[in-house]
């Protein structure tokens, strides 16, 4: 079985090519920062090829939702020193993902202040979980060039920050509807600057960022996760084929660990001009690893890296489920359901409890 062939990925030889895919859990503390059980959730998943940590936010203000993680403070970098080791000892590979969220939060979440992003457009047709229940949408502050050049530098910091908190690499968030996702899509970006305005100016906020990540922690160390078809989060891009293919040469210009690529469906009604597969569209382009994501099960995932574009497959859903995910694979064991009910709830119920095989 493919998936649980052994794959080099940079310098790290990992023991098989099933990823854990990123997944927020909202198991922090009000402070950002993560505790024991957070160290057995990882580690109890440790025979993952990769794993990829939820979305861990690059400062305060990047902030968008109630306990998640940061990496910007002292305390959260020593926590994160826990997981990182104890997922080392039993012979894990970590990288931890990068987040901004933008405009995908509330002021309720970040002490009052509003959210910011690319241009003052909120979010519409949905709403945001608070500590005071879902809210609507603010109309976010637009952020001036200054700004912007300190996110990036935010960015840079965490890719520091991640590496003294013993991470293996770093995976920028720039998928979902988030900030970096926010520049790359019209919907969100109606800028006229440097920022904006055409595909080469609404890309440079992504390249920037990367270009940064990967002077301050070196090659192979850099991944990007992508969503070229989500339109979740209220974007909506106009000619996505065209601009993610430039984004991706300018990509193969770094020295870049993989890259992660969400095949999310979409209503082709209503996106006609929306490519039909990612991974085929833009896998194809890139001169990285490509990890493929998005509702893969063991035959769909060996299927995907038989066409052999995708080097390896994440899984969420199974992998929090199913701490042995790679094990029942191999035995084509029955697998454990997620309790939808518990992914969020702060508790370790639905986080630690789930068996393993016996």
């Amino acid at each position: 079985m493919k998936l649980l062939e052994s794959i080099k990925l940079g310098n790290q030889l990992l023991k098989n090519k099933m990823v854990m895919a990123p997944m927020t859990r909202s198991r922090a503390n009000m402070n950002g920062v993560v505790g024991n059980s957070t160290v057995l959730y990882y580690t109890q998943r440790a025979s993952a090829g990769l794993i990829v940590s939820e979305a861990i936010n690059i400062s305060e203000q990047a902030t968008g939702s109630p306990l998640t993680p940061g990496i910007y403070t002292s305390e959260q970098i020593e926590a994160w020193k826990e997981v990182t080791k104890a997922v080392h000892e039993n012979g894990g590979v970590i990288y931890a993902q990068l987040w901004h969220t933008g405009r995908v939060g509330h002021s309720l979440v970040k002490n009052g202040a509003l959210p910011v992003a690319p241009s003052a457009i909120a979010i519409q047709g949905q709403q945001h979980f608070t500590m005071e229940g879902q809210k609507d949408y603010e109309t976010p502050k637009e952020l001036s060039i200054e700004e912007i050049k300190n996110i990036i530098q935010d960015f840079k910091q965490a890719s520091t920050n991640a590496i003294e908190a013993g991470f293996d690499g770093v995976e920028l968030h720039s998928a979902f509807g988030y900030l970096p996702n926010q520049f790359l899509a019209e919907s969100s970006n109606q800028r006229t600057d440097e920022y904006g305005g055409n595909d080469e100016n609404r890309n440079r906020f992504v390249i920037e960022v990367m270009q940064e990540m990967v002077e301050a922690i070196g090659e192979d160390k850099v991944a990007i996760r992508l969503s070229p078809t989500s339109s979740y989060n209220g974007i909506v891009h106009q000619n996505p084929t065209e601009q993610f293919t430039i984004l991706i040469n300018e990509l193969n210009k770094m020295p870049l660990s993989y890259i992660h690529l969400m095949n999310i469906p979409f209503p082709a009604d209503k996106f006609p001009n929306y490519p039909v597969n990612n991974v085929e569209t833009f896998g194809k382009l890139s001169q990285h690893t490509i990890i493929a994501n998005c509702g893969y099960t063991k035959e769909t995932g060996e299927a995907e890296l038989e066409k052999g574009i995708a080097k390896m497959i994440s899984y969420g859903t199974l992998f929090l489920a199913n701490p042995d995910l790679p094990k029942r694979f191999e035995l084509n064991a029955e697998l454990n359901q997620a309790d939808r009910a518990t992914m969020y709830s702060g508790q370790d119920k639905g986080y630690i409890d789930y068996p393993f095989l016996n």
